[in-house]
């Protein structure tokens, strides 16, 4: 497997997920990391954007699932997004995903935030 990684860290979306009422209704942010483990040889000795992962096209597609259709779970999220990387581009070997909720009360206790972090691998891969 390659060693090779993008990273984009700390993209913040808006998005209405949750299990409680007020997070449906009013929304709230969630910010995302993605890490892709693929061979970037390639598109390093060529210049050649085809040769790699068009990053801007990965931000498209994570916001449109944070935007998109509301979920219960943070994992649900986290899962989606691994699985549409991994779909869309096959140069992908190993994606992991952080999915965090900042600023989250629990028991009248504000914390820092939540989080959930999942790694897949393509088919292909060990």
């Amino acid at each position: 497997m390659a060693e090779d990684l993008i990273l984009l860290e700390g993209m913040t979306f808006h998005g209405r997920h949750g299990t409680l009422p007020a997070e449906r209704e009013l929304g709230q942010p969630f910010v995302v990391s993605i890490e892709m483990r693929l061979d970037l040889r390639p598109a390093g000795t060529s210049d050649d954007l085809t040769k790699t992962v068009d990053y801007g096209e990965v931000h498209r597609l994570a916001r449109s699932i944070v935007e998109g259709d509301p979920v219960d779970l943070i994992e649900t999220l986290a899962e989606r997004i691994c699985a549409a990387v991994l779909e869309n581009y096959p140069v992908v070997e190993a994606v992991k995903v952080r999915v965090a909720k900042p600023h989250v009360r629990l028991d009248g206790t504000v914390l820092a935030g939540s989080a959930v972090e999942i790694s897949r691998y393509a088919a292909t891969s060990p």
